[in-house]
């Protein structure tokens, strides 16, 4: 029996979809905010991106602010958080030796990012070896400070992992390394609206994360939080009129990203109607979707676990709206590293209507699969997956 919340999405129902955690699934009520907030763009195209746009984006990040928990001034919309994680990383002025700091658990556009950075400054970039399966948060801890060293510059450091759907424990490593006199980026693409947020808390040196996952924004939606005294060295992707066009009553951190050219602002706009809908959609608010998703996760790997007669890889404490299970055996052959789309990740799709990512990951590289946990699944989606990775396991044909 599907959930009754599917009603509220728009997904194919031939498709069992446990790739929420990929590029998220935004709600029809969601998607209407956003048709009427481009109707009203092409009615007065002129009057909507020069006149009307400044007010209204700054109406937007004061909700996306509450729901932070942090200062508006604070926060900038950018269009993903890869393009976050360029902003921080083009703008530092590295010298040769210095050197980036990253987790063999991070994403690979925002690796790629330090990568570039370092090879045209003549920098380094460290990875720090976080085991997996892990006892616990403090093996993430001890494998990040061990990589610190004192030409360290600036650490890259996931709040949620992609490939292995850890939650790090993130307050801990930002205060860690701040006693070490470093920086912190957090890439957050997958934790607003999977993990509660206080980044008035936090306050790490810079905070990236999407709201078209966990929050069900349209796609195009994310945000840069930056601290105050982090502010006026940062520089966005895309270089426009802000940078030397000030306007009255706004930071010149606003004005270097809040007009990067021509573009549709459509999703950013349409973030207060995600938030406000998610939040209506148990009584218990966000903090109730939020663990109903994470207990549906845990059940789910557990369920997964034992019909694939696999080992939990780390405690449910450290899971949110995802996890991530190991391939039996017989799904372990090579090739590894061929292709965008893992071989079996395909047959998944094309052969029993499930999408779910098969993750290569680790040395040697071994195949996981992870699942997402949203409001529209229930745990016979679950079971559908592993009946579908058992099938593809014993070399059996769809029926």
């Amino acid at each position: 029996m599907p959930s009754p919340l599917v009603e509220h999405w728009t997904l194919d129902p031939s498709v069992v979809f446990l790739n929420h955690g990929s590029f998220g699934a935004c709600p029809r009520a969601v998607l209407e905010a956003q048709t009427e907030w481009r109707a009203r763009m092409e009615r007065q195209p002129v009057q909507f991106l020069w006149r009307d746009l400044p007010d209204l984006l700054d109406a937007a990040r004061e909700k996306l602010a509450d729901f932070l928990k942090a200062d508006p001034d604070d926060l900038v919309f950018v269009a993903n958080a890869t393009a976050g994680v360029n902003a921080v990383v083009r703008s530092l002025h590295l010298s040769p030796g210095d050197e980036l700091l990253t987790t063999d658990h991070d994403y690979n556009a925002c690796r790629n990012v330090l990568a570039e950075a370092a090879t045209r400054a003549g920098a380094k970039v460290v990875v720090a070896k976080v085991p997996f399966p892990l006892r616990d948060e403090t093996q993430i801890i001890e494998a990040i400070l061990s990589a610190v060293t004192p030409r360290t510059r600036l650490a890259m450091i996931d709040h949620i992992t992609s490939p292995t759907a850890l939650v790090f424990p993130i307050t801990k490593i930002i205060r860690a390394l701040e006693a070490h006199g470093i920086d912190t980026l957090v890439d957050g693409a997958h934790a607003p609206g999977a993990v509660p947020l206080h980044l008035g808390l936090l306050r790490p040196a810079y905070y990236t994360g999407n709201l078209h996952k966990w929050v069900c924004a349209p796609k195009g939606a994310a945000f840069l939080w930056a601290r105050p005294d982090r502010q006026d060295a940062l520089r966005p992707a895309i270089v426009s009129h802000g940078e030397n066009t000030r306007r009255p009553g706004r930071s010149p951190f606003h004005d270097r990203f809040d007009w990067p050219g021509t573009l549709d602002p459509t999703a950013w706009l349409s973030v207060p109607a995600a938030i406000q809908w998610g939040g209506s959609l148990f009584p218990g608010g966000w903090e109730e979707l939020r663990d109903r998703n994470r207990h549906l996760a845990s059940s789910a790997r557990a369920l997964l676990a034992g019909r694939l007669n696999q080992t939990l890889p780390c405690p449910n404490e450290l899971l949110a709206s995802m996890a991530t299970l190991l391939l039996p055996t017989a799904l372990q052959q090579p090739p590894l590293d061929a292709g965008r789309f893992d071989p079996i990740q395909v047959r998944l799709h094309a052969e029993h209507g499930v999408e779910a990512p098969v993750v290569r990951w680790g040395e040697p590289k071994r195949r996981y699969v992870r699942f997402s946990a949203q409001a529209y699944n229930c745990t016979e989606d679950y079971r559908t997956l592993g009946e579908a990775i058992l099938r593809l396991s014993n070399g059996q044909h769809p029926r």
